[in-house]
């Protein structure tokens, strides 16, 4: 082959690379010049707004679940986690003037019942960490059973104590403590801020970071060089149940009210926002950034097609089409690094 032909065959691929990296930015973009189109107002500061605060507590959740999937595992329970996280510390919170008051004469700080179901998510998301480290189950039948079992127990909660009904009627204070501001910035943001500081120095800047990401390239490779397996893994999903319970905490704050059945198809939207952001479902590949972007990037599809009135059906066929886009993507990077 001539030189002209290597140029234009080395150009070729630099052009699909390029685009190979930035499809799902070009289909966003394109959307949004739809949108905007079709409804100038969307471009303003209120909406967007609005979009990051929405985005904060998927942000979180996306953070927890990220990590999971980097070790080419799933977590399937997510939403399960939410729902018992909200039901218990929305049962712990309510208003003392709410006639309904499920624990009459109960004022608590909301840090406590917070910390209390953000430490109860951990040990249970603990546990599967064990599971899936020790007894070498995956990771997709361990959630799977995970999620099915905090239903039950959720439900059961929330039957017994909630008599079956929202549970509602919160105390001004937490509300406040999801729905307040600071220099007109919504703590949800801040929240969300603080959860992505965290968890960029854990990947970036700890022995945790490393280990997480050399298992993920190769289990085999990563035992050579010394890494703790079994701990990597118990770590990575005590933190993600850390943040799923602090994120439903925040939710049920946010919402008002909370329901046995809240967070229900939470874990396919954080998944698919990881994917979306880069994060390899083949495992080893994957950032902070990429993570937050691909929860905006759904964020302001939700958002911005229900601003024009776009059918909630053909949201779902966009959404899904973006999914299987990122995947296809993934696995066309996977083959050419293998």
């Amino acid at each position: 082959m001539n030189t002209t032909g290597r140029i234009e065959l080395n150009g070729k691929r630099k052009i699909n690379s390029v685009l190979m990296d930035n499809a799902i930015y070009i289909v966003l973009a394109l959307l949004l010049v739809v949108i905007t189109i079709i409804d100038p107002t969307f471009l303003s500061f209120k909406n967007f707004k609005f979009i990051f605060t929405q985005a904060a507590t998927r942000i979180i959740l996306a953070l927890g679940v990220g990590g999971i999937i980097v070790l080419a595992g799933c977590d399937l329970a997510i939403g399960r986690f939410i729902g018992l996280s909200a039901v218990i510390s929305a049962s712990l919170l309510q208003s003392v003037t709410n006639k309904n008051i499920i624990f009459p004469g109960l004022n608590l700080p909301v840090i406590v019942p917070v910390l209390l179901v953000t430490l109860i998510c951990g040990a249970i998301s603990l546990i599967n960490g064990l599971v899936v480290s020790k007894l070498s189950v995956t990771a997709f039948i361990t959630t799977l059973g995970t999620g099915m079992i905090l239903y039950g127990v959720t439900s059961t909660y929330y039957e017994k104590v909630g008599k079956a009904s929202p549970i509602g009627g919160l105390s001004d204070s937490f509300t406040y403590f999801a729905q307040g501001e600071l220099f007109h910035i919504p703590f949800l943001i801040l929240y969300a801020a603080a959860a992505i500081g965290i968890m960029w120095f854990i990947w970036n800047k700890t022995r945790l970071g490393r280990n997480l990401f050399a298992i993920g390239n190769s289990v085999e490779a990563a035992k050579v060089s010394g890494v703790n397996i079994n701990l990597t893994i118990i770590l990575v999903y005590l933190i993600a149940g850390f943040l799923y319970g602090f994120a439903g905490s925040l939710e049920v704050a946010r919402t008002g009210s909370a329901t046995n059945n809240l967070g229900n198809g939470y874990e396919l939207d954080a998944i698919a926002a990881c994917v979306v952001g880069g994060v390899s479902l083949m495992g080893g590949v994957g950032t902070i950034r990429g993570i937050v972007v691909g929860v905006i990037i759904f964020q302001v599809i939700n958002y911005g097609l229900v601003y024009i009135s776009v059918s909630p059906y053909m949201l779902y066929i966009i959404k899904g089409a973006i999914v299987i886009l990122a995947v296809a993507i993934d696995a066309q990077k996977y083959i050419t690094r293998k």
